[in-house]
């Protein structure tokens, strides 16, 4: 008779079967990964360094970094015009005339408060404005009348395509980026991508003066300039007027009374917002494809045939570990039972019944053992681990018994 499908609690498995994962085992396991996170940061870090002057005084006319615009100031003083740089509010509205172009250089980074200042030192002016990239947080308050698109330009390259005389003389230029529509029905609107414009020439009300709304600021930077129509188009712009305030706005600029403070959320782009919420819904369609589906258990096929020795010594070593002995006990006896109420002609649905099990047990033995059998079939937990392996011996002696003919 062989007992080999009885678990025994208290079997010490032997070193080469365990299946306990280790420090060595995990690292082997987890060196490849770790090794591609460490490249993968020392990348990045090498990235960041070498280019982390590369946007040093972007759109500052100062600077001679690829996307500063030095050269664009270069050529507009060749011509007679002088630019002065200001980067606070105050400064911005003092210099601002009839005579001058105002340029914004990012005009997301004004509070609500600014831009309403701002938007009334414009109408007063009688000068051009220049608005580089507004969003949609700037664009309503800083040019009424025009609202920026969700999606921004698919190319940087445009033709002009309208009766614009600066844009005609310019032709093809990197003016590709935020698309805008306007309700005015007077507005220039240039360099369309899929019917929407990303050049607006909106007229002032009253007076000479007028804003311009450009979608991309490429046309302005040093390593862009000398491309297609960039530099015409950024001379014809910028060279109305004789004198050009060039506005670096800053969010430590405090001169603005009352300022309101943003939000992290009001500094964030629209298409970052957009993008991230895309990816959550990616994310909830994976779980979703990925997840458990909810219904009955399929048995499948293991990939690798486990001998029965190996998951008996490896649920012993389970019970035994956590200290489970009433539930190693449990185990044996209900085994014990099982096999022994086909030998005794009692059904399966009785061989865990004691008023079933004991009577046909005693007969088969012949004699009066029903309370040491209620005992050793039904009785109690083991104490300890010595208990449980005398009790393992016992229900294996018992069936022994049973079986001898």
């Amino acid at each position: 008779m062989t007992t080999t499908a009885t678990p025994d609690p208290t079997a010490t498995a032997p070193a080469q079967t365990s299946v306990s994962p280790t420090a060595r085992h995990l690292w082997t396991r987890g060196r490849g990964i770790a090794l591609a996170c460490v490249l993968l940061l020392a990348g990045a870090a090498v990235l960041a360094v070498l280019r982390s002057d590369a946007r040093h005084g972007a759109l500052d006319p100062r600077s001679a970094d690829p996307y500063g615009s030095r050269a664009v100031s270069q050529l507009l003083a060749d011509h007679g015009v002088t630019t002065r740089v200001v980067t606070t509010l105050t400064e911005a509205r003092a210099a601002t005339g009839p005579d001058t172009t105002l340029l914004v250089t990012a005009p997301d980074l004004l509070t609500d408060r600014q831009q309403a200042l701002l938007h009334t030192t414009i109408d007063a002016s009688a000068g051009r404005t220049l608005l580089i990239a507004p969003g949609s947080h700037s664009v309503h308050t800083l040019a009424p009348g025009v609202t920026a698109a969700l999606a921004a330009s698919r190319t940087s390259t445009l033709s002009p395509r309208c009766a614009l005389p600066a844009a005609r003389r310019a032709g093809t230029a990197d003016t590709g980026g935020i698309r805008y529509t306007t309700t005015l029905g007077d507005a220039d609107e240039c360099y369309p991508s899929n019917r929407l414009a990303t050049l607006l020439r909106i007229p002032a009300a009253s007076g000479t003066g007028d804003t311009v709304v450009l979608g991309a600021p490429d046309i302005l930077h040093n390593n862009r300039l000398d491309r297609h129509g960039n530099a015409s188009l950024a001379l014809q712009l910028l060279g109305t007027r004789p004198h050009l305030v060039w506005y670096l706005p800053s969010p430590a600029d405090t001169s603005a009374p009352e300022q309101d403070t943003k939000s992290f959320f009001d500094l964030i782009p629209s298409g970052w917002i957009w993008g991230t919420l895309q990816l959550f819904a990616a994310a909830a369609l994976a779980a979703l494809w990925r997840a458990r589906r909810l219904g009955p258990l399929v048995p499948e096929r293991l990939p690798v045939a486990i001998r029965a020795s190996e998951t008996v010594e490896g649920r012993a070593r389970l019970y035994r570990k956590a200290d489970a002995r009433d539930r190693a006990a449990t185990a044996l006896r209900s085994a014990t039972r099982t096999r022994l109420a086909p030998l005794l002609g009692i059904p399966a649905a009785q061989a865990h019944t004691p008023e079933a099990l004991l009577p046909a047990l005693a007969t088969h033995l012949h004699g009066d053992r029903h309370a040491a059998l209620h005992t050793l079939l039904f009785g109690p937990p083991p104490a300890d681990d010595t208990a449980l392996t005398a009790l393992a011996e016992r229900l294996d002696a018992l069936e022994r018994e049973v079986r001898r003919p």
